[in-house]
């Protein structure tokens, strides 16, 4: 296994909510982010996500495609993340979609983990070509 490691920038925007309100409500958003550092490239995806009526407790899942070079590969993957907040303790699963590949980075696979320190956004990328 190889780790690549780098910092992005992530761009959120609301494209629509459900109509509840509180517990149960729903938010669809869309992703933008920009990589650097042993991956360089774009991400773009969607994301659902929720909050509950406890403060602290939420859970998201979305799907991003990252377009770029990692280690002088050039192509394309698709992030899956599972994250969730329970009274303010996390937890997030982010992982390579298997055979989602192209180009030089044709059969990737592998975890990211992502670490927000004052405001930024740093990730490590374990993966196996």
């Amino acid at each position: 296994m190889t780790v690549a490691a780098g910092t992005f920038e992530v761009d959120i925007t609301t494209r629509e909510s459900s109509p509840e309100e509180g517990s149960g409500a729903i938010s669809r958003m869309a992703l933008a982010k920009t990589y650097s550092g042993d991956l360089a490239g774009t991400g773009m995806g969607q994301m659902l996500a929720s909050m509950t009526a406890v403060q602290g407790s939420a859970g998201y899942v979305a799907l991003e495609t990252v377009e770029g070079q990692l280690a002088g590969r050039k192509g394309s993957f698709v992030l899956q993340h599972f994250g969730l907040m329970a009274r303010g303790e996390a937890s997030l699963k982010v992982t390579i979609v298997p055979d989602s590949g192209t180009g030089d980075l044709n059969g990737i696979s592998g975890d990211l983990e992502i670490d927000i320190v004052d405001g930024v956004h740093n990730y490590s990328l374990t993966y196996e070509l």
